[in-house]
């Protein structure tokens, strides 16, 4: 249990019928959540830890090797729509450096400790429904009954989408970039940075729909703002893949598309809720 239910419920919803709680012990409630929320990401990483050779030579080292599935695929695709060997990219071969002592185990700790929160996200996001469910009401309840399920998948689909697509891009053009007189050796550090960079913003990313669907509600954004500056967005996309992908117009449209789907997705969510918002403003009336 986390609000405070109000007494008097807005025509046609019911309030969910629970004890009224003090402020300390909503915060008791809550601080449980955040627990169970803690054990879960400590539970990952520990399993993430222990499979060191599964986290580090499959996952993380993964879009630097030759045979990465990534680089299978687009070489694939590329035969497979005759454009050739256009698509069939890879990073040259190059090692890491550790310069500091005891760096290794502490990258080891900080690299499990992010696959925690990756993977425990789903159950994190259902404890912070757990948290605010006792406060909605029914048809609240109904409303946002998928809303974990949503941004789980989003979330999620975004870190893949950073993993698989963009990170090989963005791995084989910095690895290959040369400066006359200057030998590049990457520290394991930054590199692993970097893949998390590639990774969980773009996962934060692909929340834009529910972020866009919460902001409509609110007033702040609406599908006319949003078209008015799909132009802009367009190209900031365009641009953002120019920098990561080959000198290709198949690989910029291999980054560009899906995220150019993902603002269009946005404007579709936005029309909805304007419209259902309508709808209650006709009734109320």
């Amino acid at each position: 249990m986390a609000l405070d239910q109000i007494d008097v419920a807005p025509k046609g919803e019911e309030a969910v019928e629970v004890k009224e709680m003090t402020f300390f012990d909503h915060l008791e409630e809550l601080r449980w959540h955040i627990m169970r929320s803690v054990v879960a990401i400590l539970a990952v990483a520990v399993v993430a830890f222990i499979m060191k050779d599964v986290l580090f030579n499959t996952i993380i080292f993964g879009p630097k090797q030759p045979d990465f599935i990534s680089y299978k695929v687009l070489c694939s695709l590329s035969h497979a729509l005759g454009i050739g060997e256009t698509l069939c990219i890879g990073p040259p071969p190059f090692d890491f450096i550790t310069p500091n002592f005891g760096e290794l185990f502490l990258t080891h700790i900080k690299v499990s400790f992010i696959a925690g929160v990756i993977a425990a996200s789903p159950y994190i996001l259902w404890e912070a429904w757990r948290f605010i469910k006792p406060g909605l009401y029914d048809q609240e309840v109904k409303v946002a009954r998928y809303a974990v399920l949503i941004c789980s998948s989003l979330f999620l689909a975004g870190v893949f989408f950073g993993y698989f697509v963009i990170a090989p891009f963005a791995v084989t053009f910095l690895a290959g970039y040369e400066l006359p007189g200057v030998v590049a050796q990457p520290s394991l550090g930054s590199y692993i940075s970097y893949l998390v960079m590639l990774t969980v913003p773009v996962g934060l990313t692909f929340e834009l729909p529910v972020a866009v669907h919460v902001l409509t509600r609110l007033g702040i954004v609406g599908s006319k703002m949003m078209k008015s500056y799909r132009k802009h967005a367009l190209v900031v996309i365009i641009v953002l893949a120019s920098i990561i992908t080959p000198p290709d117009v198949f690989s910029q449209v291999l980054i560009s598309v899906p995220l150019m789907m993902l603002y269009e997705v946005s404007i579709i969510v936005a029309k909805r809720v304007e419209k259902q918002e309508k709808e209650k403003e006709k009734k109320a009336a």
